[in-house]
């Protein structure tokens, strides 16, 4: 069911800002795959020229080897799109809003109604979409993007307004979307969600793509230490930097964090002293790949 996505140096320039410079990438049939960047990186841009909602300056994107910008209706048929910003029909209900997106793809209302259900959103049906919470309105529109089964899928921060519970909920949710071989594409902040689901992710920044992978790969490419943390009790920060393998210490108000590239041998080095006490063991992660690559400052 899921459809290629070719993207072959695209750009986008608004006056002074070239949001999108020279970008190119795959999407492979059936594949989740994630575009991450800081705020003004120009993912919201890019993934808009993949949909077909602003043409590019230069390059092309093919979708199943049509132009999305073509308006082809039967490509049309075959996407869906959840926006960063969405914006209803006023004065409908939440069920009425997602029977009226049904009804533009002769969708059975009986279908929009498991749709509802999926997303958590039964007990709101009948409230008017003014109405709804943040988290609510995000779920009611991400509803109406796949209300029509879409063979591809565009989401645009798709969690942004969801409590921990709803994020979890809609990942177990865009993961069943994905098994059944609709390729997914989503922009996200949340690099455990981007770990989580993606294939792989494209980080982006300054409108420049910077790495494509799998997020392991990218981990692993970082070679980044460890970090075991022990209870200040276990041992001093004096006796921590004598272990053999211990790069750097650190302290905290209940713990002492020792960093190297030798876990094996500082764990068993602590196990020797009986100082595992609160022991945690944690490695590189995506956000680590994501820092190391757009920096830690601050973005408006």
């Amino acid at each position: 069911m899921g459809l290629p996505i070719a993207v072959d140096g695209i750009s986008k320039t608004y006056g002074s800002l070239k949001a999108v410079d020279n970008v190119s990438f795959d999407v492979k049939p059936g594949e989740f795959f994630g575009l991450l960047g800081p705020n003004g990186a120009g993912k919201t841009t890019t993934l808009e020229m993949i949909e077909g909602l602003r043409q590019p300056d230069s390059g092309t994107v093919r979708i199943d080897g049509k132009d999305p910008w073509a308006r082809d209706p039967d490509l049309q048929r075959r996407i869906g799109v959840q926006l960063q910003s969405s914006a209803f029909f006023e004065r409908l209900t939440a069920r009425e809003q997602l029977h009226t997106f049904a009804s533009l793809y002769d969708v059975s209302g009986s279908h929009a109604d498991e749709l509802l259900e999926q997303v958590g959103l039964t007990d709101k049906a009948k409230s008017p979409v003014e109405k709804l919470s943040g988290g609510q309105a995000q779920r009611l529109s991400i509803a109406c993007a796949l209300v029509h089964d879409p063979d591809v899928v565009f989401l645009d921060e798709p969690t942004a307004a969801l409590d921990p519970q709803a994020r979890r909920n809609l990942w177990d949710f865009l993961r069943s979307l994905n098994q059944t071989g609709r390729t997914v594409v989503l922009t996200t902040h949340y690099m455990e969600e981007a770990e989580e689901l993606c294939d792989r992710v494209a980080i982006v920044d300054h409108g420049r793509l910077l790495e494509l992978d799998t997020p392991t790969a990218l981990v692993r490419a970082l070679d980044a230490p460890t970090r075991i943390k022990v209870e200040t009790s276990a041992l001093t920060q004096a006796e921590a930097s004598q272990i053999s393998g211990v790069e750097q210490v650190d302290v905290t108000i209940d713990s002492i964090v020792l960093t190297t590239r030798e876990p094996g041998a500082v764990l068993a080095a602590l196990a020797d002293r009986n100082a595992l006490e609160g022991r945690s063991v944690s490695g590189a992660n995506l956000e680590d790949v994501f820092l190391r690559h757009t920096g830690r400052e601050y973005r408006s």
